[in-house]
């Protein structure tokens, strides 16, 4: 009984484990310019020689919607290219409470798996552990 409350708790433990890493999924622009494709992730500040932004706008964290040909040809890697030749792609990476989840999921597919291909060890073992505790020796006496 003591070892099923110490599994609770530790499937307890990692339950709020994976809340506590939930977080939104971080959103990345995929910039194609002249043919050099640069991933880039929206909440990271941009290396051009623009002036520095006001702390307004480093606080709030880009979208989608940013993700254009502007944003890109706002990078070195894009100098000198023409508009046209800047193509953007938008996508978001999965956040860390969907990858404990299926984290969780597979340890315990594994963990039942496991445990059902030596389970009829466990079972032998068991009974002849009962099988022990039951025995017990009779004395023999000799007559008078």
């Amino acid at each position: 009984m003591r070892n099923r409350a110490s599994w609770l708790w530790l499937f307890a433990l990692l339950s709020l484990c994976s809340l506590a890493f939930a977080k939104t999924p971080t959103s990345f622009c995929k910039c194609t310019c002249a043919g050099n494709s640069t991933i880039i992730a929206l909440d990271a500040p941009a290396t051009s020689q623009k002036p520095a932004p006001d702390l307004r706008e480093r606080a709030s964290k880009k979208t989608c919607n940013e993700c254009n040909r502007q944003f890109c040809l706002g990078y070195s890697f894009c100098k000198g290219v023409k508009e046209d030749a800047v193509f953007t792609t938008c996508f978001q990476r999965d956040s860390a409470k969907d990858q404990a989840v299926v984290w969780i999921f597979i340890l315990a597919t594994v963990g039942l798996l496991s445990y059902a291909g030596v389970r009829p060890w466990i079972d032998q073992w068991a009974e002849r552990a009962r099988q022990r505790r039951n025995y017990i020796p009779v004395s023999v006496q000799s007559e008078r």
